[in-house]
């Protein structure tokens, strides 16, 4: 029986910001606020959530991985073997050891590398293989995810493992590896710029597209679809403006200054707050009657909620009813996804098998376009 190697490689760090507003988590500064925010760290959550799909094959491959929180925990508490091959000097793990931890797994010869984290540790891992040729798979766990290594979700990633483990897939691709400048993100702006290029399996159904860059162009449709919005408003209810263009065009129409890459709350076509927290929303939630959500999909790769958005917890949407969500895009953005469906990637697994199902995506003014919403979990 053939065995695999694999090499296991966490950022325990990764998208710390996102619940709290933060828009990343590069820099130990950015961290240290984050967990003095309340932050979760949750890249060990979702690392799991990706492994154990491995579980009836477990036999068939050999881990090894670095220690502790960089990847020897998750799969002690897997109950797979594992051997360590290097041990971070402090606690708190910057890149530096990104990049040791995966040089002593290639010396292992690995057959693949699973990591864990955002845009940044698609950089670190990039920064160390360069042309290197062994294929990797990521686990999204970060705020940022436009590079195309990354899974769609942890458990598409998951099951791109198990298919490779069981022979099923033969073909690798190339797939950029991407970032922006956090600096720049915080402020508004998306900065993007391509770093090379890792071989990743060539099954497109799991892995994640690269994003569609630049603005929306057509206005019109734009504003046909804010004015559609605007229409359906209900008084006195509160309203979670989601981030990207197509929404900040709603709140341009309403008049409202707009976090272009965050979370506003706005009530009475008047701004109760902006640039929101998870636990901002959570507890404004309580005073209103009636919830709403208004949120776009990212485009090229159609998600709706886990990516750049972490401040719409699995808390904050099970607390909108379904029929209060309200996806706006234009029929450009969604006909750019080549027929496949939305996507969600919670955390939650059970709330994104509640979400999954047909969804009406505002595409214009009394204009609406059928699509689905597919689980992945």
């Amino acid at each position: 029986m053939q065995r695999f190697r694999f090499g296991l490689v966490i950022n325990p760090y990764a998208g710390i910001g996102g619940s709290v507003a933060l828009k990343g988590s590069d820099g130990p500064e950015i961290r240290q606020e984050a967990l003095a925010r309340g932050a979760e760290q949750k890249s060990a959550k979702r690392t799991i959530a990706a492994l154990t799909e491995l579980n009836d094959v477990a036999d068939r491959i050999e881990w090894f991985t670095a220690a502790n929180d960089m990847g020897a925990d998750v799969l002690a508490e897997l109950g797979y073997n594992a051997q360590v091959c290097y041990q971070p000097a402090q606690q708190q793990t910057e890149a530096n050891d990104t990049h040791a931890a995966i040089t002593k797994l290639l010396e292992q010869g690995i057959d693949l590398l699973v990591f864990a984290g955002g845009d940044g540790t698609a950089r670190d891992v990039y920064s160390v293989m360069g042309d290197n040729t062994t294929p990797v798979v990521g686990i999204p766990a970060g705020v940022k995810i436009h590079s195309g290594v990354y899974a769609i979700t942890p458990t598409a990633a998951g099951r791109v493992l198990h298919q490779m483990v069981s022979g099923e897939l033969t073909t690798l691709r190339g797939a950029d590896v991407m970032d922006i400048d956090e600096v720049a993100f915080r402020e508004g702006v998306v900065r993007a710029r391509r770093f090379g290029e890792l071989n990743v399996p060539g099954e497109l159904e799991y892995m994640q597209a690269v994003k569609i860059g630049g603005q929306e162009s057509d206005e019109l449709v734009l504003v046909d679809i804010a004015a559609d919005v605007i229409e359906g408003m209900d008084d006195d209810a509160l309203y979670i403006m989601g981030s990207g263009s197509t929404v900040a065009v709603v709140m341009e129409e309403l008049g409202l200054e707009n976090t272009l890459l965050g979370v506003d709350l706005v009530s009475n076509s008047e701004l109760v707050a902006s640039d929101v927290t998870a636990a901002d929303i959570e507890a404004a939630i309580h005073n209103y009657s009636s919830v709403h959500l208004v949120v776009t999909l990212i485009g090229g790769q159609g998600h709706l909620f886990g990516r750049g958005n972490q401040q719409l917890s699995p808390a904050v949407i099970r607390s909108v009813p379904r029929e209060n969500i309200t996806v706006v895009a234009t029929k450009e953005k969604l006909s750019a996804l080549n027929g496949r469906p939305l996507i969600v990637d919670t955390g939650d697994s059970e709330l994104d098998r509640e979400l999954a199902g047909f969804i009406a995506v505002t595409t214009g003014y009394h204009d609406k376009t059928m699509m689905t919403i597919a689980s992945f979990n």
